[in-house]
């Protein structure tokens, strides 16, 4: 059976087939009266977002729609969307789509009252507090994939156009303040997306699970999201019809955000500048470069993660969790090595001291340095 509830952790959530109708219902609940829906180019024209503009439209709040939004999106892209918000009259944003159209529709929302440029929100010390929370237009959340949870996040990844740093721009207003979380909607996924896109999951539930923060709530949701990652991934990608399959991964994934509080580690370390400077899909290489990380990390996360794979229902242990997410990728037709999404071995010293500046770095079990740090490179090119 499909499962349903309406839950109020991290904020409110509607989950459940079909619930996309409440949408204007939800527009109601944050206040918003003249809705702009940002997603990205590949949603913009199909079905689920015509579908979703005429219950807008039908509910009386327009079809009101920005869609220039780029896989890694930059600020280019918000200039562009915060250009259309303003001259349209909005008073909140409907964040459509994966990632990337969800990050870029909270930061229209965010930037659409502030007189600082974006950078200056960067997630640094309490650099947010320079932010006027006056100025943040209420956000309703809609994701049509599962995996990077950007629906229950307080922050938004944005690239910037010139340096190709990916930037983590953090407010607590950030928080959309309803989601509606609806299976449904990622029915259409191709098998390529819903691959990556579930391995994210996983990478943020995995990564969260073995930082050695104190946080034991996000400890919790991480082990469980591993395990719903772990049985239901390989249904959703076998049979992209599989509403229950497709619902437990939908909560994987805002799971894996909600635990990545506890912190990041070398996976994202690794994958943000290889997408920065490569264009590759976040999800895809997060899953590429996980078994070179779990075997770099072991010595200081053998033993969790072997109560992991003891809770997952995996035998052996620590190297039977790293079978498993081996056979995870076989099955998922992950690439083996970066070299098969066009990344070259021509950049790696770039790219280590890209990693080592990423926010992610201070959250890995096992210290990372100049010289660890690109030998994985090496080892995942």
């Amino acid at each position: 059976m499909t499962p349903t509830g309406n839950w109020s952790y991290p904020t409110a959530i509607k989950f459940g087939a079909g619930r996309i109708k409440e949408l204007p219902a939800a527009c109601a609940a944050a206040g918003i009266k003249r809705p702009l829906l940002v997603t990205d180019k590949g949603l913009a024209n199909l079905p689920i977002t015509q579908a979703t503009l005429d219950i807008l439209d039908a509910a009386g709040l327009g079809r009101a729609m920005f869609s220039d939004v780029d896989p890694n999106p930059n600020e280019k892209n918000l200039a562009a969307g915060l250009a259309v918000y303003k001259a349209g009259g909005h008073d909140g944003v409907v964040a459509f789509g994966g990632g990337s159209g969800l990050d870029l529709g909270k930061m229209v929302a965010f930037m659409s009252g502030q007189t600082r440029p974006v950078w200056d929100f960067e997630d640094i010390g309490d650099w947010y507090t320079r932010a006027d929370p006056a100025g943040i237009a209420p956000i309703v959340a809609v994701p049509t994939t599962a995996g990077t949870g950007s629906e229950v996040g307080r922050a938004s990844v944005i690239t910037n156009s010139e340096t190709h740093v990916k930037k983590i721009i953090f407010h607590p207003k950030v928080l959309p303040s309803v989601v509606i979380c609806d299976p449904e909607l990622t029915v259409g996924m191709p098998k390529m997306i819903t691959a990556g896109t579930g391995m994210d999951a996983f990478a943020h539930c995995l990564e969260a699970y073995c930082s050695p923060f104190y946080h034991p709530m996000s400890q919790g949701i991480a082990l469980e999201g591993l395990r719903l990652v772990n049985e239901y991934l390989p249904r959703a990608y076998a049979d992209g019809n599989d509403l229950e399959a497709r619902a437990h991964m939908m909560s994987a994934a805002a799971m894996g955000a909600v635990a990545f509080q506890k912190g990041l580690g070398a996976i994202h370390a690794l994958s943000h500048p290889i997408g920065a400077v490569y264009n590759t899909h976040h999800g895809t290489t997060n899953a590429v470069v996980m078994n070179a990380v779990l075997d770099f990390n072991r010595p200081a996360i053998e033993d969790r993660l072997g109560r992991a794979a003891a809770y997952l229902g995996i035998k052996g242990g620590f190297t039977g969790f790293c079978d498993r997410v081996w056979e995870l990728r076989s099955t998922l037709a992950i690439p083996a090595k970066l070299s098969e999404m066009g990344v070259g071995n021509n950049r790696i010293d770039e790219l280590t001291a890209m990693a080592l500046e990423d926010p992610s770095v201070g959250g890995n079990p096992v210290a990372m340095t100049a010289e660890n740090t690109r030998a994985l490179f090496e080892a995942v090119i």
